[in-house]
């Protein structure tokens, strides 16, 4: 095949669907018989995976090597900022942990240059065996301020030599200042490295739009690529937190309600997706006490800060909703930071997380977490329960450690296919569990709603991996019918050296 120069999504803002187009043309090109890999250089997300090594990125990058086909690696995403507070996030650099920075001292000048010599090299080992690498930028490419320490956008671009491409979401209103905007701000170069529009989210009639389109393209002086309709019935992973506003938020009669624990910190809202299409099921986020009552199942999530929102749930009243919902007889789940939270006592010690050292747990459970500066980042093969049927999947990442209290025997929720037992089980309906994606698998869901339903699942949910391929396909094919992929192709082909 031949060789296309790499080719960079970026964006007017944040949430424009910069992701959901990497993802789509990461399909595309796998169909059109190319090698893609995605790339972003920095990716600043609570959802994240471990690969097959055992290293830590975005869950957003493992998603779009997925659509390509691909198995996941640190090079996809060389540097992950995971938010534990509003000042502050923990630094992760080519997969492992190297620290917690404020924003302050992250975007300082000095050091910078050891991060984007970091991500230089991770682009330059992908670039060797894959054609073309898709990247992403973050955010707008037009934070000024941050210009001088940026090393996802433009810069990045620069490096890659790059075709850009820019997208801007409609739906959110001023389509024309923030595309014209973020051009006209950028200097003569990356002007020039900006080859085409694409937007995003459009709603209603595209015709109606056909003049908004002649308008940008005589503005801009380069073309609009496609106009993308919204979608709601295209299940792919989201990379923000800000989608959850869009999901259901009540309960609903004749379903298995399932409430998901609303957490500040909430990290790898990802583990409920195939509950979300489960038909037996209506799962909602809420911290809302009266909504809470109402579940069935009561999920904890998993947490980037496990103290600061035990201590905030205890604030709202969640926390004494969930010890009302346990002895009125719903199940109650927790997963990773939730398992931490559902033991008697959480320890810090080194300040992990904060400057509180300990906090009283829920006390559902008898454990007891102890907070550390190991990371465990591990994808994990696993039996439930004692189960000796199919295997199923999931992963860890995680800094605590969480054992039994003394005198307390172990009642695992998994044995590993290390030998190592995993999470605390008080009965059927009160269990914890430090596996992202346990909700995967769709004989632990039969298993956890069984008690609230005779109906079997669905079949288009049992094969969770063929489901997310048709939903990788549907995408494709959506983006490809309203994107000019001749013009794409004639861009990410077109003689540099003639292209101004």
């Amino acid at each position: 095949m031949k060789k296309l120069h790499p080719i960079m999504f970026a964006g007017t803002g944040s949430d424009v669907g910069k992701s959901i187009i990497a993802t789509a043309l990461c399909r595309i090109f796998v169909q059109d018989g190319y090698h893609p890999a995605p790339f972003k250089a920095q990716n600043m997300a609570l959802n994240s995976y471990a690969t097959p090594d055992g290293l830590e990125i975005g869950r957003a990058q493992a998603v779009q090597a997925e659509a390509a086909g691909i198995q996941c690696s640190t090079d996809m995403n060389p540097l992950l900022l995971k938010p534990s507070s509003d000042m502050t996030s923990q630094v992760i650099l080519n997969g492992k942990v190297i620290g917690n920075q404020s924003a302050s001292q992250y975007f300082r000048k000095r050091g910078i240059a050891e991060l984007q010599s970091a991500v230089h090299e991770a682009f330059n080992r992908l670039s060797e065996k894959y054609n073309p690498i898709v990247m992403e930028g973050a955010g707008s490419i037009s934070e000024l301020n941050l210009k001088d320490t940026d090393l996802v956008n433009l810069p990045m671009a620069r490096y890659a030599d790059a075709d850009v491409i820019l997208v801007s979401d409609i739906d959110r209103g001023g389509v024309f200042a923030s595309v014209y905007g973020s051009i006209a701000l950028q200097d003569e170069e990356d002007r020039k490295r900006i080859k085409g529009i694409i937007i995003n989210k459009f709603r209603g009639d595209i015709k109606l739009f056909e003049d908004g389109v002649k308008i940008l393209e005589d503005l801009c002086k380069i073309p609009v690529l496609g106009v993308i309709p919204y979608f709601k019935d295209i299940h792919i992973e989201a990379e923000d937190s800000v989608i959850l506003a869009e999901k259901q938020l009540s309960s609903m009669k004749g379903k298995v309600n399932i409430a998901v624990i609303l957490l500040r910190h909430m990290a790898n809202f990802t583990d409920f997706n195939l509950l979300e299409q489960d038909e037996r099921v209506n799962l909602y986020y809420s911290n809302n006490v009266d909504e809470i009552k109402k579940a069935d199942i009561i999920i904890i999530p998993g947490s980037k800060n496990t103290i600061d929102d035990i201590y905030e749930l205890r604030k709202n009243g969640v926390a004494q909703a969930l010890l009302r919902a346990r002895r009125e007889g719903a199940t109650i789940l927790g997963i990773c930071g939730g398992y931490q939270m559902m033991g008697k006592m959480i320890y810090d010690p080194d300040g992990i997380e904060g400057s509180i050292v300990s906090m009283p747990g829920l006390g559902l459970l008898p454990t007891e977490t102890t907070m550390s500066g190991e990371k465990i980042t591990k994808q994990a093969h696993f039996k439930f329960l004692g189960n000796n049927a199919d295997k199923c999947t999931g992963y860890e990442i995680h800094m605590g450690r969480t054992v039994p209290c003394e005198g307390t025997a172990p009642s695992p929720v998994a044995i590993l296919e290390d030998g190592r037992k995993d999470g605390f089980m008080a009965d059927d309906r009160c269990l914890g569990t430090y596996l992202h994606g346990i909700l995967d698998n769709i004989r632990f869901i039969d298993w956890l709603i069984g008690p609230y339903t005779d109906k079997h699942s669905a079949s288009e949910t049992e094969n969770y991996a063929a489901f997310k391929e048709k939903q990788y396909d549907l995408l494709a094919d959506h983006v490809r019918k309203h994107l000019n992929m001749p013009l794409l192709y004639s861009i990410m082909t077109k003689d540099k050296e003639n292209n101004d």
